[in-house]
C-alpha cells in the first residue's frame, strides 16, 4: 500500500475542486482558515507538471521504507521512476497511464493501466465541493522539510469517518514534501516525506522509457484490468457513506505477483470510494476455504483493512480511514438478486 501513497496523496488532495488558481495571494499565518481548493489545486499542478527528483521515507506501524522517486513532465507527458531501496527489489515505470512494475530477482514484469484513479479533469469534476463539505483546512505556519521552506496545513475532518493529514506544502512550487496521517488522538499514524530532493531538474526521460523496453528474459504479465458496474455484478451498496463516491469499478487480478511465478491470479471485483482525499477499496471474490480461514481485521498506521464471509463471497475492504468506517461499508454491501 505505500508504493505510490505519497504520490497519490499529492494527486488525489488536490483533484477536488473547479475554480480560480487564487494560490498567488499571500499566504495566511497563524492557524487562520485558508482557501481550501486552492492550495489544494497548487499541490496538484506541482505533483504533476514539475520536474522533480529525490528520496522519499515512509514510516507507518513502527516499520519505515524508502524509495528513490524521478518525477519528468516534457508538457504533454508524464514520467515516473520509483526504485525501491528497502526489501525485495523492485522499480516501478510510468508513462502517463501505463505502468511497469519490474522485479528484476523473479524477471517478472507486470504491466497494467493505471485506472484506479481517473486523470484530473474527471476527478476533478466528480469530487467537486465534497473536501470543503468533509474537512476544514487550516494553515499552520512555516516548516522546513528536506532543505526548502514549506508552508503547513492541516486538514481536519468534520466528522469521525475520515482521518485528519497534516501537509508540507513548498512554498516557491506547492511541491508536497511531506504528508502526515493523524489519528484522533492527534497521534501521526503514518508519515511520508522527501529526506532530500531537488526541484526544477532536466528531464531525462530516457531513464523511464528505456527499461520499460528493454525486457529481454523478463516473463511479461500483463494485468487484465476489464472496467464494469457494481450493480452489473450482482452488488449494491445499500447505503453511501456521506461523502464517499464511487470513482471506479473494475475486474481485476488480486494480486500479479503469485508466491510461484507460474500461478494465475485470483480475479476478483474492485470498487473505489473517494471523498476526494482518501480512498477506500472493496474487493470481492468467491469464497475459498483453502485461502480464507476466518475473518478478521487489521492496521498497519493508518491502512485498515476488515475481511470477512458473505453468503458464498469473500469481501475484504481496504482504505486509510477508522476501522468502523470499513464496517460500515461492509454492512452497507448487499447481494442482489438476479
Amino acid at each position: 500500500m505505500a508504493l505510490h501513497r505519497f504520490l497519490v496523496v499529492a494527486f488525489s488532495v488536490a483533484t477536488a475542486f473547479i475554480g480560480p488558481c487564487a494560490w498567488a495571494q499571500a499566504t495566511p499565518a497563524g492557524n487562520a482558515t485558508v482557501d481550501v481548493g486552492a492550495w489544494l489545486t497548487r499541490i496538484h499542478e506541482a505533483a504533476s507538471l514539475r520536474n522533480y527528483q529525490g528520496t522519499q521515507v515512509f514510516m507507518a506501524g513502527g516499520t519505515m521504507s524508502s524509495s528513490r522517486i524521478a518525477h519528468y513532465c516534457d508538457g504533454s507527458h508524464e514520467y515516473e521512476r520509483v526504485d525501491m531501496l528497502d526489501g525485495q527489489m523492485r522499480r516501478v515505470y510510468r508513462h502517463n497511464d501505463i505502468v511497469y512494475t519490474l522485479w528484476p530477482q523473479k524477471q517478472l514484469a507486470i504491466v497494467e493501466q493505471q485506472e484506479a484513479l481517473p486523470p484530473f479533469p474527471a476527478l476533478l469534476q466528480s469530487a467537486e465541493g465534497r473536501v470543503a463539505d468533509h474537512y476544514e483546512l487550516r494553515s499552520q505556519g512555516v516548516d522546513r522539510i528536506a532543505g526548502y521552506d514549506a508552508q503547513v496545513f492541516l486538514l481536519r475532518p468534520r466528522d469521525t469517518y475520515r482521518f485528519a493529514q497534516r501537509l508540507w506544502s513548498e512554498k516557491a512550487t506547492g511541491l508536497l514534501l511531506r504528508a502526515d496521517v493523524i489519528g484522533p488522538r492527534d497521534e501521526v499514524l503514518e508519515s511520508s516525506s522527501f529526506s532530500e530532493v531537488a526541484i526544477g531538474v532536466r528531464p531525462q526521460v530516457d531513464t523511464v522509457v528505456q527499461p520499460m523496453k528493454r525486457l529481454e528474459g523478463y516473463r511479461i504479465v500483463r494485468a487484465a484490468v476489464a472496467p464494469t458496474q457494481l450493480e452489473a455484478e450482482g452488488w449494491k451498496l445499500a447505503q453511501p457513506l456521506a461523502g464517499f463516491r464511487q470513482i471506479s469499478c473494475v475486474k481485476r487480478p488480486l494480486d500479479f505477483v503469485p508466491e510461484n511465478n507460474g500461478g494465475t491470479p485470483v480475479e476478483v471485483l474492485q470498487t473505489i470510494y473517494s471523498d476526494g482525499l482518501t480512498h477506500v477499496s472493496v474487493f470481492i471474490e468467491p469464497f475459498d476455504p483453502k485461502r480464507h480461514q476466518r475473518a478478521m481485521h487489521t492496521a498497519v498506521g493508518a491502512t485498515h483493512t476488515l475481511m470477512r464471509r458473505q453468503g458464498d463471497w469473500w469481501v475484504t475492504v481496504v482504505g486509510d480511514v477508522p476501522t468502523s468506517t470499513l464496517k460500515l461499508f461492509a454492512a452497507a454491501l448487499e447481494r442482489q438478486r438476479k
